[in-house]
């Protein structure tokens, strides 16, 4: 199980700018008959136990006074641009309560349907479950090697998925399908630009076309 080391924190609002600009990440910690916690982190360890436990997979963080706290990763906020992490919420977990959570699907492999001209459409991207803490899986992997034919599919049926994990969606709930490529409707090309040069003869030629004819004055004696 990962652990991070956390430190307590006083620094709240717009003040923990000061806190990013340091390389920490403001956090929030809290639980069922918890009281709410403000901490900070590290930014390159939370980055590293991130990538290896994702979110939603138990880790323990560790504080000053060397307590030690079963959590998962609840909620992660991350700069638009930098991708840096912004903030993180922590929930504290108990090894013996069931918790919902939402866990991401792992594309694996390819799949050889695609070599035909048709397109892959990955219906799902995570699967929400319920189930003890250290029942949770860090992902659930969905092997493409198996499409390889229009119309085939993978549903949460077709999932290896453990006993302990009860799947809160139907299991006849499609995650991947293979589906023809529809063709782009072509737009009319658009009207020529329109100059000075042009709308003037344009207006002279529509002149010229609803021009009135002209009666013969009569000849003076």
């Amino acid at each position: 199980m990962a652990e991070l080391q956390v430190k307590d924190r006083e620094i709240l609002g717009k003040k923990v700018k000061s806190l990013r600009a340091k390389d920490l990440v403001p956090a929030e910690l809290f639980g069922h008959n918890v009281k709410n916690k403000h901490l900070s982190v590290l930014l390159k360890d939370f980055t590293k136990v991130y990538k290896e436990a994702g979110e939603h997979t138990v880790l323990t963080l560790i504080t000053e006074k060397g307590e030690k706290l079963r959590v998962i990763i609840s909620e992660v906020a991350k700069h638009p641009i930098t991708q840096k992490f912004l903030s993180i919420d922590f929930r504290q977990v108990r090894k013996d309560e069931k918790i919902h959570a939402k866990v991401p699907i792992e594309f694996t492999s390819a799949a050889p349907a695609i070599k035909r001209g048709v397109i892959l459409v990955k219906v799902l991207n995570e699967i929400e479950i319920e189930a003890l803490p250290d029942k949770i899986p860090h992902s659930f992997e969905v092997n493409l090697s198996k499409l390889d034919d229009l119309g085939q599919s993978i549903s949460i049926y077709d999932l290896k998925i453990s006993s302990d994990i009860k799947v809160l969606i139907p299991p006849e709930t499609i995650a991947v399908t293979v589906s023809e490529q529809t063709k782009e409707e072509v737009a009319p090309p658009p009207p020529p630009p329109t100059t000075p040069e042009t709308a003037e003869t344009a207006k002279t030629e529509t002149e010229g076309t609803n021009k009135p004819e002209e009666t013969q004055k009569p000849l003076r004696p």
